[in-house]
């Protein structure tokens, strides 16, 4: 959903893991290479397919809320199946649940290459979503069941440099593949790589043995996750077309409504729930998992428009989109071995109000240009001074979040963060979807009447008006055409600086949760 390699908490099924297998130095090496590529599918295709969604809208005639759910049917099926996928890890064997999910993944990724219509293409990105709930915590996993906790850190480095590599150069990948033979191949390109993978994981990577006893998975606070996230996400995307009182619209916010309260009740009977309730009254943790809840939706929401604006206002190429990014990326990458040692020097609490704080000035700063727009002037300062602000958060919040429980919650703890920095990203692409056709809708009629067109290419414009900035219509003559495309991306960068300055709001509102709930120190017994 964003181009962030890393999300907080990662690594926890590294620091939380049980002993290591008896491993070879060989298959060490092919342990690391299988959990590096196959992390590296679920990474890549996080950024490539930002960048491509404005190919796809325009070669499968979609409306911007279709768009919506290319991204949204993804995140939600992995954001609600995340933790219910590292429990069938440890239950059922780390290898096989690993080999399960990358094959999922390739089946959704051909099935999106080859898809006929936006539904298709949908239905496909769900198949992922679902394999990429297998194969991402499965892919640290690997790592716990076959390194030593001693060497843990130093594979885990080196799969976070790795990482951010192929992070970084995934949006020009996908980019150029757009450029130059179709969105297609952006899922396409997968599949070699994750033929690659399951042939490593098959014949070179050891089984980890199932534990001798264990408890039952949690199958209905899964349902039910799925169930609430999905009928907000539903609500919130259609409402723009359909109407809040259309009984769909409705009828999916009752479920939501409905499913939260009776999630709590089976998470607090089941004896392994995918949330320990209980963790939410460390008002530490309950702190840290706020702060990334209220950052990643700003994150996760301002950076799905901003490859839009950059595409479909500004006339960059896929290419040129996924370039632009790249500083981001870079500044995580060059910066994060610094930020891991802000709490030693500094504690958490500096960091993670400074960082926010940081990062809500970069969103301010994108909410500036406006129609073309210089990318040096317009967009390079936000988005560097955004991943500056990333960098000095992502690492400090880990360390949070591992410090303020046990060492026997680690992996729990860790993973419910995870999964919260996920579920930001859902929710507020669907949300801040619902601001941009709150804002885009009057800016476009405005915009068209101050142009005096003919009624008809009003009417036809107004026709469009769900297609957000791929509004096109044909058979123009040229003073009409250009007066109509200066109306719609008027509207569009109108609902887009709502967006940027919305997600400044939300970083800020992140760096009062850390002041008011964080410790300047964290006490030595947490950690």
């Amino acid at each position: 959903m964003s181009v962030v390699s890393r999300l907080p908490c990662d690594e926890a099924s590294v620091r939380g893991g049980g002993p290591a297998a008896d491993c070879t130095a060989a298959r060490k090496r092919w342990v690391l290479a299988a959990s590096i590529l196959g992390s590296s599918l679920a990474f890549i295709d996080g950024t490539v397919v930002n960048v491509a969604l404005p190919a796809i809208q325009r070669a499968l005639a979609a409306t911007a809320y279709q768009a919506q759910w290319v991204v949204e049917s993804y995140a939600l099926l992995l954001a609600a199946l995340l933790l219910l996928g590292g429990a069938l890890s440890d239950r059922l064997g780390r290898r096989r649940v690993f080999i399960a999910g990358v094959l999922l993944f390739a089946a959704g990724s051909a099935a999106c290459a080859f898809a006929a219509s936006v539904g298709q293409l949908i239905a496909a990105r769900a198949l992922q979503g679902a394999g990429a709930a297998l194969l991402v915590p499965g892919s640290m996993a690997l790592i716990s069941a076959n390194f030593p906790q001693a060497e843990r850190g130093r594979a885990f480095g080196l799969w976070t440099g790795i990482s951010g590599v192929t992070s970084a150069l995934g949006p020009l990948l996908g980019g150029w593949l757009v450029d130059q033979f179709s969105w297609r191949w952006a899922f396409a390109v997968n599949l070699p790589v994750a033929a690659a993978v399951v042939a490593i994981a098959w014949w070179r990577v050891p089984e980890s043995p199932p534990p001798a006893a264990t408890t039952r998975l949690d199958i209905g606070g899964a349902a039910l996750a799925t169930l609430a996230l999905g009928g907000a996400a539903f609500a919130f995307t259609e409402a723009p077309t359909r109407g809040w009182t259309a009984p769909e619209v409705l009828g999916a916010l009752l479920l939501a409504v409905a499913a939260l309260p009776a999630f709590v009740a089976v998470e607090r009977r089941h004896p392994a729930p995918m949330v320990p309730l209980g963790l939410l009254r460390n008002r530490t943790f309950a702190g840290a998992n706020a702060l990334t809840l209220l950052l990643y939706a700003g994150l996760g929401g301002g950076l799905f428009f901003l490859p839009l604006n950059l595409v479909q206002v500004q006339g960059y190429s896929a290419t040129a989109a996924g370039a632009a990014l790249l500083p981001f990326i870079l500044i995580l990458f060059v910066l994060s071995r610094w930020a891991g040692g802000l709490v030693e020097r500094h504690g958490a609490r500096g960091p993670l109000v400074v960082g926010p704080l940081i990062a809500a000035g970069g969103f301010a700063l994108l909410a500036l240009p406006g129609r073309a727009a210089d990318y040096w002037s317009g967009f390079l300062p936000g988005v560097a001074v955004l991943g500056l602000g990333m960098a000095i958060t992502i690492a400090p919040l880990t360390t949070t979040v591992m410090n303020a429980v046990d060492a026997q919650a680690a992996g729990v703890a860790s993973g419910v963060n995870n999964a919260v920095s996920r579920v930001a990203g859902l929710l507020a692409v669907a949300v801040f979807g619902w601001v941009m056709g709150l804002v885009f809708g009057p800016a476009l009629q405005q915009g068209l009447r101050d142009a005096a067109l003919a009624p008809a290419l009003v009417e036809a414009a107004w026709a469009q008006r769900d297609r957000w900035g791929a509004l096109r219509l044909d058979g123009l003559d040229a003073p009409a055409a250009q007066a109509v495309q200066a109306a719609v991306q008027q509207a569009f960068v109108a609902g887009y600086r709502w967006i940027m300055s919305a997600s400044a709001v939300l970083a800020m509102l992140g760096a009062l949760v850390a002041a008011s709930t964080l410790a300047r120190h964290q006490p030595a017994a947490a950690r």
